[in-house]
Formats: structure tokens, C-alpha cells, sequence
């Protein structure tokens, strides 16, 4: 038995007539994923289904933990088909969990399963599942043909080599686009010397320059934008829980960094002054170039710190912040405005008390580019369906809903894009009903180009990946 059938959340003839001629059959292009490059490069096939679905998967370690699975079958060393197995367990008691509809639409969409997964079903699925993942049809890039993904877009540390996505970009037969974004975010986690010392290694390793003073790092970054820029990226990401706006001289810029390179470890001020300093530097450059910048704004992140110890970071237990935003978004977006170096940017919030303070903050900078400073889809904690409906309707109320770049599935599995189908019928229902309550006009042509353009057309022109 399937509740996922062909109107699965259109309430409406509207809904269903919008998603069904105009939304459903629009390519994917993913422009923020965690997915592996290499895997991409060596089009990696999967032993069973624990290793496409659970590997890496803090939305499901969450939900594991939360019904009382033992850790060894969530992180730990445990037997695949044992964790699979737990998962099973768990799934029956997500209902209302975003969880429970994308497992669903998985099982149906990648392969053909209806069967609700659960304790009685799980052999059996594990069976049928494990039998189609041993077809080629079924690697890395046959996902990616399977849901017609034109492009994806990787989270790429400049300190990491680029040679998987060269491997990519040279390789005639992978149909997709594939894009490393930068992010470095490490850049200013100079709170921890060593480590960053350490990270500073690798950087000048793939940047080829080495590094003693502050220029230094700042022409290594810079050479990484420019290596990533060749590879066809015109995008980074960046996420800390808020702005960082207190922005020291070059000068005590440089005395942090060289205090840094002596070994000690930065105190917090100071960190959040040199990412300020930083994160000013790298959106001079991402506007020069056409780039658009991310901004992941909002989690508190690693609260366990025995789970950081046993595991380390993204574990499954990061949440929400609750910091002030108005006033450090402000300083930081007018600083770049008032210096004509903003570029695009799309801000993800994740506190959804702030919503309306970000959409409006974003409305202050708007500027000659269509879209230029975009409020992002609904983000980790807010990926579910109250948190689109509300994401889409704080656009609609307080920007251009219609220059919405739409969907990313910000996700490490292969089996994850029909996530982008999740959203475009909440989409659908939400534009749907507003046709049907007389909030929008009636009119199909009007308002299935929005959703036709909200689903794919719009982050193709607006990222111009690859141009």
C-alpha cells in the first residue's frame, strides 16, 4: 500500500493542474548538496541500501536516537543491515516528520516500491532494493540521469583538492553539470590554533603559495577563487550563526593572523572581527566575478559535546540559535552595498521567528539584478512543509516570489532528489489554493510560469553556472 499516488499533497484541481502541466516534468538543478565529488568521478555503485540512505544522514541519526536505538547502529560500527534494520524501526513512528514522506517517495521513485517501510516490510524491501542497487542503472551518475538533474552544485573546501571535479570536467560521458562551491568557512576558525595551522597547510598546497603574513592567505584565497571559477563555479557558501560586522584595520588584521601563526588561540572577539574581515575580502571578489554568495544564517551548532567527542561535527546535534540578526545583517550587506561590492546573495535563515527580519533586511539591497538578494528556501530545521509554506510566503508577502530561485536539497545521498518533487507540490498546493480562493488570479498561464520558473528556470539564469 502507497499513500504517495499522483496528487500526494494537491488539495485542489488547481494545485493538481499547476504541478502536473507545469511544475512535475522541469529539470533539477541542485545548487547546494554535500554529495562527494569523487564519487561523482569514480561513479561509485552501493552495496545495499544502508550505504546510499543512511550514511552521513543526521536527519535519520536524529529521528534513530529520538526512538531509543543504540548508537553503535547509528554512527557507530554497527552491522549495515542492522542499522537499516533500526531505521526500519524507526520509520513508522515519524509520522508527521518530513521523514516519513521522503522515504516514501524514495522507495517509490528510485525504486518503484510502494510498501510502507516498516518492521514487517523491511526484509523484503531490503531484498528489492539491494537487487536494483547491483545495476549499473543505479550508480552515482545514474541517479543523477534517473531524475534529470542538469546540474549540481558540491561544498568544497579551498584547502581541498579540486582534482575530482577536474576528473569531471573532463570527462565526456557524465551528462551533469557538476560545480564545486566554495566554502571557507575554516578561513577564520582561528579560535583553535593548531587546527588552523594545520588547515593553512592545505591551502597552500592547492593554492601553491606559501604562506607567512596575512597577504599571503588573502592571495592563496584568492588564487582558490580563481581555481574554482575555471572548474565553471560561480558560487560560494559560508554559515555561522550570525553576521560577523565588527571589522578590524588591516592592521590589527594582521596582528591577529601572525598572533595565529605564533600559536595562540584567538579569543572570540577576535575571532568574529578577523571572519568579518575575512568574509569582506571574499565578497569584494565574489561580486567581481558574477558570483553568488550563500549564507547559511542561524545554527548553534554541536550542543553534544559527547557526541563531538565520539564522533565530531555534524552528528545530528545542531539546532536552532536564537541570536539578534537585524542590526549585524545590516552593518555587514551595507558596508559591501556602500562600497558597490554586494553580490548576489541568498540567504538561508534558520530560526523562523526571523524570517521576516531577514526577507525585509534583503528588500533594503536590492539592486539592478533581478532577484539579486534572494531569502532561501526553508533550511535544515525549517525543510519541511510548514517551514516552505511559510519561507514562500514571507517572499510572497514581503519581496518577488516570482524570482524565487526555488529548491536545493542540501543533502549527502544520491537518493535524496525527490526532495525537489516535496517541494514543488507544496508549491503547487500553495499557489493552487490561492487560485482557488480568489487570492491570485485564475489564471493558469500566469501562475504556472512561476512555478515553472520557480522549480528550475530561475536558478539557471540567475547562478549563470559555468558561464
Amino acid at each position: 500500500m502507497s499513500f504517495i499516488d499522483d496528487d500526494f499533497l494537491l488539495t485542489g484541481k488547481e494545485a493538481v493542474a499547476l504541478y502536473h502541466d507545469y511544475a512535475k516534468d522541469e529539470p533539477i538543478l541542485d545548487f547546494h548538496n554535500h554529495l562527494p565529488p569523487d564519487e561523482v568521478a569514480d561513479d561509485r555503485s552501493f552495496s545495499n541500501l544502508a550505504e546510499i540512505w543512511l550514511e552521513g544522514d543526521h536527519y535519520k541519526w536524529r529521528a534513530m536516537r529520538a526512538n531509543g536505538t543504540p548508537e553503535k547502529l547509528v554512527t557507530g560500527d554497527g552491522d549495515p543491515k542492522e542499522k537499516y534494520l533500526a531505521w526500519a524501526g524507526t520509520i513508522p513512528h515519524t509520522l508527521g516528520n518530513p521523514l516519513y514522506h521522503w522515504t516514501h517517495l524514495e522507495l517509490k521513485r528510485c525504486f518503484g516500491i510502494e510498501e510502507l517501510l516498516g518492521p514487517d516490510t523491511a526484509e523484503q524491501i531490503w531484498d528489492r532494493a539491494n537487487e536494483q542497487l547491483a545495476e549499473p542503472s543505479f550508480s552515482a551518475r545514474g541517479m543523477l540521469r534517473r531524475f534529470d538533474v542538469k546540474a549540481l552544485c558540491t561544498t568544497d573546501d579551498p584547502a581541498d583538492p579540486t582534482t575530482h571535479h577536474e576528473a569531471i570536467d573532463n570527462d565526456p560521458e557524465i551528462e551533469t553539470a557538476v560545480y564545486p562551491t566554495f566554502r571557507p568557512d575554516k578561513s577564520w576558525g582561528i579560535g583553535l590554533a593548531g587546527p588552523f595551522k594545520g588547515w593553512l597547510e592545505g591551502l597552500e598546497e592547492t593554492s601553491g603559495i606559501s604562506i607567512s603574513s596575512l597577504d599571503d592567505f588573502l592571495s592563496a584565497l584568492a588564487k582558490r577563487v580563481e581555481d574554482f571559477h575555471a572548474l565553471g563555479s560561480r558560487i560560494s557558501d559560508h554559515s555561522f550563526p550570525y553576521f560577523f560586522c565588527d571589522f578590524p584595520s588591516e592592521q590589527d588584521a594582521k596582528r591577529i593572523f601572525q598572533e595565529t601563526l605564533d600559536g595562540k588561540d584567538a579569543e572570540r572577539p577576535e575571532e568574529e572581527a578577523f571572519g568579518a574581515f575575512v568574509m569582506h575580502r571574499l565578497a569584494r571578489l565574489y561580486a567581481e566575478r558574477g558570483w553568488t554568495m550563500q549564507i547559511h544564517l542561524g545554527p548553534l551548532r554541536n550542543n553534544s559535546s559527547r557526541l563531538l567527542r565520539s564522533f565530531g561535527p555534524d552528528a545530528g546535534t545542531d539546532s536552532i540559535g536564537d541570536w539578534p540578526q537585524a542590526e549585524r545583517m545590516s552593518h555587514f550587506l551595507d558596508r559591501l552595498d556602500s562600497e558597490d561590492a554586494l553580490p548576489r546573495t541568498i540567504v538561508y535563515n534558520n530560526n523562523p521567528s526571523d524570517n521576516f527580519t531577514v526577507a525585509t533586511m534583503l528588500g533594503n539591497f536590492q539592486r539592478e539584478i533581478p532577484g539579486k538578494m534572494q531569502l532561501g528556501s526553508g533550511w535544515w530545521h525549517l525543510d519541511q512543509r510548514d517551514g516552505m509554506e511559510e519561507q514562500l510566503k514571507t517572499l510572497a508577502n514581503l519581496g518577488l516570489l516570482s524570482r524565487f530561485v526555488g529548491m536545493l536539497t542540501d543533502s549527502r545521498s544520491f537518493l535524496s532528489f525527490p526532495r525537489h518533487e516535496y517541494f514543488r507540490r507544496i508549491l503547487c498546493n500553495l499557489l493552487g489554493t490561492w487560485m482557488r480562493d480568489g487570492f491570485v488570479p485564475n489564471d493558469p498561464e500566469l501562475i504556472g510560469d512561476i512555478a515553472r520558473r520557480v522549480c528550475f528556470r530561475n536558478a539557471r539564469e540567475f547562478l549563470r553556472l559555468g558561464e
